[in-house]
């Protein structure tokens, strides 16, 4: 075990100064770094004369990971407990879903640093120089990178990784991971064969993209789902998806297509369930307007720290949509009916809350109401919800009945 460590050792020791050999001598023979061509290269050099076939190809992956991938950083990437890899400079923190912590990883000076992140955002067709020090970008495998240059960068360069699992869950796996109690799975079922709107809600890294994909896997395999997204990052495991994706200009500054045009694109597509990845601008007046012409069913997730901030999250979004206050609010008391919220806690993340949307006041403005809470149970809201879920012929789970007083 000791000798296939080492040798593991002198491998990713080795592989940067292979890696710049191989790179000056792919520029010089105009060659395209193939993972055959990275191959041939690193067995001509001298370093990989004593090894044997193995211990090559493994080389060579390094290299090639050095050369067009991610570098020192693809084997955090290719683990399947992480979900954020983070570099400050040249220091590199993991999140595997109990926070953040240290990862020893070897990035090699700033200026290195600097061409990693600039390879992985030309991997995805965007620029990242001096002119525009930084980048939003999806990569080929659909991790979501962000990257910052100096001297905007005080630091850095920084770079900001979300892994994409292309593994879905089932609500099954959710309850298993302890993510959904298993009394409370049958809410999220009633709530999407009743067809009711609902918002999936939380802070940065909540989970919320894991629960509205596990959602939309419920959905009946006669409906059709049209997914307007940011950035291309729900897979439900479901036989009809047709998703959307929004463009940033090219470097001229123009082709640009926001989530407000492609929810209108969408609404042409004959949807059963409309659904926008993340609501954070004036697309929510075009999704509001659509799920009250018809569309039942429909979803989003949202930031929010808590529930009863999404009211205020709403009409600030639908301000810059034009949508006047008290329209904004009859507009959302009409079209959505949950609030599912989810909280990043050190054992993992977790269903917080199931709440529902009710007009309150003279005003009737729309007023976040607990049906469940995690740590205490049925709310004022499960009456309510309840009566939803009745109303479209779907029966409440146990969880939301009040309980029986015996005489």
């Amino acid at each position: 075990m000791t000798a296939y460590a080492g040798l593991g050792s002198r491998l990713a020791a080795s592989a940067p100064r292979v890696a710049d050999r191989v790179r000056h001598q792919f520029a010089v023979d105009g060659v395209e770094a193939t993972p055959a061509a990275v191959v041939q290269a690193v067995r001509s050099e001298s370093t990989a004369a004593v090894l044997g076939d193995t211990a090559v190809l493994r080389l060579a992956d390094r290299v090639h990971d050095q050369l067009v991938g991610a570098g020192p950083l693809a084997p955090l990437l290719a683990d399947p407990q992480v979900t954020d890899v983070l570099v400050n400079g040249l220091a590199v923190w993991v999140d595997r879903g109990a926070g953040l912590q240290r990862a020893p990883v070897v990035l090699g000076d700033l200026e290195e640093v600097r061409r990693l992140a600039q390879r992985l955002a030309a991997a995805c067709g965007r620029r990242l120089d001096d002119g525009q020090p930084y980048a939003d970008a999806r990569l080929p495998d659909g991790t979501r990178l962000h990257a910052v240059l100096p001297p905007v960068a005080t630091d850095g360069p920084y770079l900001s990784l979300r892994t994409f699992r292309h593994r879905p869950f089932r609500l099954d796996d959710l309850v298993e991971h302890g993510t959904v109690p298993a009394t409370v799975a049958p809410v999220l079922a009633a709530i999407v064969a009743a067809r009711l709107a609902y918002l999936v809600t939380g802070g940065t890294g909540s989970g919320k993209t894991t629960l509205l994909a596990t959602l939309l896997g419920m959905v009946p395999p006669t409906e059709r789902i049209v997914l307007v997204e940011d950035a291309a990052e729900l897979r439900p495991l479901h036989p009809h998806v047709v998703a959307l994706q929004s463009r940033t200009a090219n470097v001229e500054g123009a082709g640009a297509i926001g989530l407000t045009d492609l929810v209108r694109q969408a609404l042409r597509m004959r949807p059963d369930r409309l659904v926008v990845g993340e609501c954070r601008g004036a697309e929510i007046v075009d999704l509001l307007g659509a799920l009250n012409t018809g569309h039942d069913g429909g979803a989003g997730t949202l930031h929010a720290n808590a529930p009863a901030d999404v009211p205020a999250r709403l009409e600030a979004l639908g301000l810059l949509g034009g949508l006047p206050r008290a329209a904004l609010h009859a507009q959302v008391v009409a079209a959505l009916q949950v609030v599912l919220q989810v909280r990043r806690t050190e054992q993992g993340r977790v269903l917080e809350s199931v709440s529902v949307l009710l007009p309150a006041g003279e005003e009737r403005l729309a007023t976040v109401v607990p049906a469940w809470r995690r740590l205490h149970g049925a709310g004022p809201g499960a009456a309510a919800l309840a009566r939803m879920l009745a109303v479209r012929g779907v029966g409440a789970p146990a969880v939301l009945r009040p309980p029986v007083v015996a005489p």
